[in-house]
């Protein structure tokens, strides 16, 4: 059994609103200190596979086919 964590964000250039915005609540709650937000999905996922390689493919198949929009979005996958 393997546990695998996929974090995807946005690549740069891409509008992140819901980060845009935390950085404004934040910057008024008086967290002037903070100059940027970036916002994550992450994914953890349990599977069943041979080796950590295959599990490792089989989650950027997941990556590839639903996970991410490889326009907008980059991803990272770990073992963990």
């Amino acid at each position: 059994m393997f546990t695998i964590e996929v974090k995807v964000g946005l690549k740069k250039g891409v509008v992140d609103p819901e980060g845009s915005n935390t950085l404004k609540s934040l910057n008024l709650l008086g967290f002037e200190e903070v100059g940027s937000v970036k916002t994550l999905k992450v994914f953890r996922i349990e599977m069943e596979a041979p080796s950590k390689e295959d599990a490792l493919k089989r989650a950027d198949e997941m990556c590839q086919r639903l996970l991410m929009n490889p326009v907008i979005h980059t991803y990272l996958i770990d073992v963990i």
